[in-house]
């Protein structure tokens, strides 16, 4: 994760080790000289095939500098042969070649980013900064995610499956949109989390494929994103919302997918959020799409948000039980729900709601101040 230095006057400054790499002994010195001064460690290679013996001989690099135009082996296929062995270390491409398709064939081969020279000392500290910080965070979320399995391994196979899934769903994009979410809406933390564990235990007794999953997982998990942009007088409104304030209240629909199909992982999951309020009999919105043509992780996501709705308290009525909420979603089966993921529904234990329910509350914080939602 790399190391620190501990300055008196300073304090703590960086000191990961870096591999400078260029045929020119004078770009060599020059490069590295200015990342000592920001307290970087430093070793140079001469050539590919030099910085390849370095890293082949057990010496760890934080990150690696390379030129792109070197006589024998180039930075492109240094930056191959790396990738393929040291997948955790950035790559930094440096070339004086002003040519747009260079850099982007440098990227496409698995750079993180690329310098033009000439640079100055604080272009390239701060490039160094942004690939050690995206290599950090890459490690970090990877440790996350392998405490998180060993926890989840120790209940049921299901339940640990399905909480593994959830949870590996939340990377920093993910995790900075609910944040924002929930500053606006006080309800939406613990309803968010639980609607994805329940639709991923859904899609996991459907068989739908990891892959798949993980997209529906995003779809659930951001459903009500859209929200972010309905004015606070209507989304904390205590009372009934009037017709005009149904209709703005109506748009989060829409205005997620758009927020959502500006980042390209979340194109798909997009789709979800575009479609959870459709119907199976085509009498939802916005688009008032009917059986197939709604998103599979979307007709999913549908039984789940009333099986959490129907299991929570209310301002106008206390929680009600799993077995209730079993009775209504095959009573609107073929209306409201697609019947065939019903049936899947319907053969799950409703123990395990309850074990995903008091799994996913004991991990948010305590409730906030009353706010109504608007029940849309």
């Amino acid at each position: 994760m790399g190391y620190y230095a501990v300055d008196s006057k300073l304090g703590i400054m960086p000191s990961e080790r870096i591999l400078v790499v260029d045929d020119e002994d004078s770009i060599r010195e020059i490069v590295s000289s200015m990342l000592a001064s920001a307290n970087y460690q430093c070793r140079q290679a001469a050539s590919g095939l030099e910085a390849l013996a370095l890293l082949d001989s057990g010496e760890e690099f934080e990150l690696m500098l390379s030129d792109l135009m070197m006589a024998g082996m180039d930075g492109i296929g240094l930056l191959e042969r790396t990738k393929e062995r040291y997948p955790d270390m950035p790559v930094v491409m440096v070339t004086a070649v002003h040519d747009i398709s260079v850099a982007l064939t440098a990227i496409r081969n698995g750079a993180y980013d690329y310098l033009l020279k000439p640079f100055e000392r604080e272009q390239l500290l701060n490039t160094v900064r942004r690939a050690l910080e995206n290599r950090r965070l890459k490690l970090e979320n990877r440790a996350y995610q392998t405490n998180l399995e060993a926890l989840v391994a120790q209940r049921t196979e299901q339940l640990r499956q399905a909480l593994g899934d959830l949870e590996k769903s939340y990377d920093i994009t993910l995790e900075a949109l609910g944040d924002a979410l929930d500053l606006r809406d006080a309800e939406t933390e613990g309803h968010s989390k639980r609607v994805t564990a329940y639709t991923i235990a859904i899609a996991r007794a459907m068989q739908i494929p990891k892959e798949q999953i993980a997209v529906i997982a995003r779809g659930a998990f951001l459903h009500d994103i859209g929200k972010m942009a309905i004015p606070d007088a209507i989304l904390r409104k205590p009372g009934a919302l009037s017709p005009d304030e149904v209709t703005i209240m109506k748009e989060h629909a829409f205005l997620g997918y758009k927020m959502l199909l500006k980042i390209p992982f979340l194109q798909e999951a997009s789709e979800i959020v575009y479609a959870h309020q459709e119907k199976f009999d085509g009498s939802g919105y916005p688009r008032g799409l009917k059986g197939d043509q709604i998103p599979l992780g979307a007709r999913i996501f549908s039984i789940a948000d009333t099986l959490d709705a129907i299991t929570s308290d209310r301002p106008y009525r206390p929680a009600r039980p799993f077995s209730a909420a079993k009775k209504e979603i095959q009573d609107w089966s073929g209306r409201q729900f697609d019947p065939e993921i019903v049936k899947v529904y319907n053969e799950i234990p409703d123990k395990l709601w309850g074990d995903l329910r008091r799994q996913i509350d004991a991990q948010i914080r305590p409730p906030h101040a009353d706010g109504a939602s608007g029940g849309l």
